[in-house]
């Protein structure tokens, strides 16, 4: 299931309430501020690091491939009465009208991105996209498997409409692939009754040799910094590969 699929009906209703991760915008105000406006998110979806980054005013551009995170992204920016853009584009068939001195990912997004052959062409649109001396930063993630003992887990939160809830209901980890298949249930229960969905979360990770040969074949130099489950690749143009050190 692609990551537009996933993201629809009751799961782009109740994932906000239910989502453990939250991520600071100060990482990515001082990554546009070092490469500058206009920046573009990948996967800003309906909350997040871009909301709060347009709310202070930057040139920034959101793209999401979800169309119900885009809708409810577009109804927010116009609660909040700003007049940024948020794209209904997949990342790897990225072809909007602007080029970008910054490009971001906020968290381990593209990692939702199904094989190497998907992130390849995303790599390639995101250099597409790139002004001359521009970059991108791209966070990697390599999830361990769910633990036993939260396969039939319930988790529950407080929704505007009732009580959101989310279990696993079993996952297959594939070393060889490279791909964490986790089946999830997503309910949402009102007064009227409880409504849910059934969706597979596919989490396909890269070692950091295999994502530099990816970027290094769409026409760009990585630079992956961290260390552990979780890293940072900043991403130029193979012609000027100068990367600050962080």
């Amino acid at each position: 299931m692609q990551a537009s699929e996933f993201y629809t009906g009751i799961v782009a209703e109740v994932y906000g309430v239910l989502r453990g991760t939250h991520f600071d915008p100060g990482r990515y105000r001082a990554f546009i501020q070092e490469h500058g406006t206009p920046a573009l998110e990948l996967g800003c979806g309906d909350e997040g690091p871009f909301y709060d980054l347009v709310a202070e005013g930057l040139d920034l551009d959101g793209v999401d491939s979800s169309i119900d995170m885009v809708r409810r992204g577009r109804e927010r920016l116009l609660a909040q009465g700003s007049n940024a853009v948020v794209h209904h584009q997949p990342m790897e068939q990225l072809t909007l009208d602007r080029s970008y001195a910054s490009i971001y990912l906020a968290g381990p997004t593209f990692n939702l991105l199904p094989d190497d052959a998907t992130g390849l062409l995303a790599l390639k649109a995101i250099a597409a996209h790139l002004q001359p001396d521009g970059a991108a930063l791209v966070p990697l993630w390599t999830p361990p498997p769910t633990p036993a003992e939260e396969i039939g887990m319930v988790h529950r939160a407080p929704a505007d409409q009732g009580e959101a809830r989310y279990s696993i209901l079993d996952e297959e980890y594939d070393v060889a692939a490279r791909t964490r298949t986790t089946r999830m249930r997503y309910e949402l229960a009102t007064q009227a009754g409880t409504s849910a969905q059934e969706r597979e979360w596919i989490i396909h990770w890269y070692t950091p040799q295999g994502f530099g040969d990816l970027a290094a074949q769409a026409g760009l130099e990585a630079q992956i910094a961290g260390d552990g489950d979780l890293l940072e690749a900043t991403l130029v143009a193979r012609s000027n590969s100068s990367v600050p050190e962080r």
